[in-house]
């Protein structure tokens, strides 16, 4: 009764039996389909070694707290175990005067701790640590101590490129998820009722997309500070309207298709028609889009950053390591660390987003 595009362009090969029941046969047709589709996507080596830089940079970022970071991971002092990373000890806990929590980099507090087993992060500073005891003006060039230098208000570059990395990711994957739910949703009413509906609405969608992103930003962010949340909710107020036009388009497709007159017929409501019915086709397209929804995600915040329209001043930032690159050219290290991260990041996120789609077109299946 229900026939989607998946089972007319499955290989012979990988047909369920014929004793199986159409619901068990369905499920097992779509399983063998998705496992030929992960076939063609490792065999694009291009797209499976972009996947797995990408992966490593996802977990670099996430645990960008364990790997740079001023706090000591583990203290052992005296028969005690401390973890500075995870709760804040006041000085007197090492045998200092002070009831506040110390400076761990503080020559002082070293002198403290002499005695002790010091666990430290692999980059002993975190992304806002101001260091103190630079042999030269800030910013300094790449040296044992600073894998990659300092910039010029003395922070580690390894540091903020790490907590950077990671805000650049999670603001990505977080717009890309709602961007799907909001676009699925509006895309998906519009193409299923078709009519006036969807007269009224693509006419109001593309009067909305009209209103200009980076001007709206630029005129709330003169009375508003700006923060990651803030930042989120004005670009996804946007960043849903080309996916809802793929969604639109996918249920145009197949709104009067048997298996949808079928389902209506049967008393089937219309969220149910919608979501288990058409939505399966429409999200081979809205997964082949994704990726690229993230690289346009990442590189709105950069380029907001770059501008000085994005994260708070002093936040760890891709677009505001850059910025500092342009305005301290005798620095080459921190121009040249910014745009080799955002070029790995953006470049296997485009190459990821290519193997998706050509392991999604059903011509492409062996």
């Amino acid at each position: 009764m229900k026939h989607t595009c998946e089972q007319n362009s499955s290989p012979p090969h990988i047909l369920p039996p014929a004793s199986q029941s159409a619901p068990e046969s369905l499920h097992a047709l779509r399983r063998s389909l998705w496992h030929a589709r992960w076939r063609v996507f490792k065999a694009n080596t291009r797209a499976r070694i972009s996947l797995y830089i990408f992966c490593f940079l996802l977990a670099l970022s996430l645990g960008a707290n364990l790997i740079a970071n001023h706090k000591p991971l583990l203290i052992y002092h005296q028969g005690t175990l401390f973890f500075p990373i995870l709760k804040s000890y006041p000085e007197s806990a090492f045998g200092g005067d002070f009831f506040t929590e110390p400076d761990y980099n503080d020559p002082y507090m070293k002198s403290l701790l002499a005695d002790s087993f010091v666990l430290r992060a692999p980059i002993p500073y975190s992304y806002d640590t101001i260091v103190l005891d630079l042999h030269s003006p800030a910013p300094t060039p790449p040296d044992s101590a600073h894998w990659l230098g300092t910039d010029d208000q003395a922070r580690d570059v390894a540091a903020r490129l790490l907590y950077g990395m990671r805000v650049s990711i999670v603001f990505g994957i977080v717009l890309s998820v709602c961007s799907v739910v909001l676009g699925i949703l509006i895309g998906g009413v519009q193409g299923y009722y078709g009519g006036f509906i969807d007269l009224l609405g693509q006419r109001g969608v593309e009067i909305y997309a009209s209103i200009p992103l980076l001007f709206l930003l630029i005129i709330l962010s003169s009375f508003i500070n700006p923060s990651f949340w803030w930042i989120l909710g004005i670009v996804l107020a946007f960043s849903w309207i080309t996916l809802s036009t793929i969604v639109r388009a996918e249920f145009l497709k197949v709104r009067n298709a048997t298996y949808v007159k079928a389902a209506k017929a049967l008393g089937m409501s219309d969220w149910r028609v919608m979501f288990a019915h058409i939505l399966p086709n429409a999200c081979i397209a809205t997964i082949a889009y994704v990726p690229f929804l993230m690289i346009g995600s990442i590189s709105t915040l950069i380029t907001l950053d770059f501008l000085g329209f994005g994260m708070p001043v002093g936040s760890a930032s891709l677009g505001e390591l850059l910025e500092q690159g342009k305005n301290n050219l005798a620095s080459p290290h921190l121009a040249i660390s910014g745009f080799i991260s955002i070029a790995l990041l953006l470049s296997a996120l485009c190459f990821i987003g290519e193997g998706v789609r050509d392991a999604l077109v059903p011509k492409s299946l062996p």
